[in-house]
């Protein structure tokens, strides 16, 4: 009796495990994932974090989400057919670090090499060290946030200089009119931060350092990206639209940068 038992319970045993690892052919076939190609968005952030990576842009202090913000506005740019064809060249500038801190960072995109780290001023109006107050008005002497095109090379009180065109309306279009532009200042130094604890402050110019003031406008001149990044929760831009990406997903490449055309 007992075995007889023993042998319905061992036959049971196997029927049951039967059950749990039987699978419908349909349910099989339904649980297979198809491999999609990857999003414009997808893409780009592979991007985005390829560049940041090769050019070790973390370890300079900027931060990915900044970067980001400037790509996604060189993107747009090209777009718009507003940067020179053959531009490759973005400028970050970051007025959300104090003075004290190399906070403009000019990047090949393409080449994904960061060609310069320095020291930029912000607006005497918009603080001391760190810059809190941002306006396009004339004699605010702030600084603007926003996107520009790095454009002309001139000559004048502050020696040779270039023009800042601003593209955000109501944030810094009247960078022309304002005379916001790149030059040389000897406040922009070392010494000045010994002396003050900060950078000497401009007119509203994000004005750099009379060392490397030749190689920052020999390298963007020419209608090239400059971005001022700013602690305002109220900035918003065209030129953050992602639905433009999709523009640039190239079917020969897995990198948007690479797919465009230069």
């Amino acid at each position: 009796m007992r075995k007889h038992f023993w042998w319905i319970s061992c036959v049971a045993l196997i029927l049951f495990m039967s059950v749990i690892g039987w699978t419908p052919v349909s349910a099989t076939k339904n649980s297979v994932k198809v491999k999609t190609a990857p999003t414009a968005k997808e893409l780009f952030a592979q991007d985005v974090n390829t560049v940041y990576q090769t050019a070790r842009l973390q370890e300079t202090g900027l931060d990915v989400a900044i970067f980001q913000k400037a790509l996604t506005g060189f993107f747009n740019l090209k777009s718009a057919n507003l940067l020179s064809q053959s531009s490759n060249v973005i400028t970050v500038v970051d007025f959300s670090k104090p003075s004290r801190q190399k906070r403009m960072w000019i990047i090949d995109v393409l080449s994904k090499h960061l060609l310069l780290n320095t020291w930029v001023a912000h607006g005497q109006g918009s603080g001391n060290d760190m810059a809190t107050q941002f306006s396009d008005t004339n004699e605010s002497h702030q600084s603007s946030l926003g996107f520009y095109l790095a454009d002309d090379i001139y000559v004048g009180k502050h020696g040779r200089s270039l023009r800042l065109d601003g593209l955000d309306e109501g944030f810094n279009t009247s960078a022309r009119a304002r005379g916001i532009v790149i030059h040389a200042a000897a406040y922009v130094s070392e010494d000045a931060i010994a002396q003050m604890g900060r950078l000497g402050r401009s007119f509203g110019c994000p004005a750099v350092s009379p060392l490397v003031v030749d190689q920052v406008i020999n390298t963007i001149k020419g209608k090239s990206l400059f971005f001022i990044n700013g602690n305002n929760p109220s900035y918003t831009s065209k030129y953050l639209n992602e639905n433009v990406l999709a523009n640039f997903t190239s079917p020969d490449s897995s990198a948007m940068v690479d797919s465009v055309k230069l």
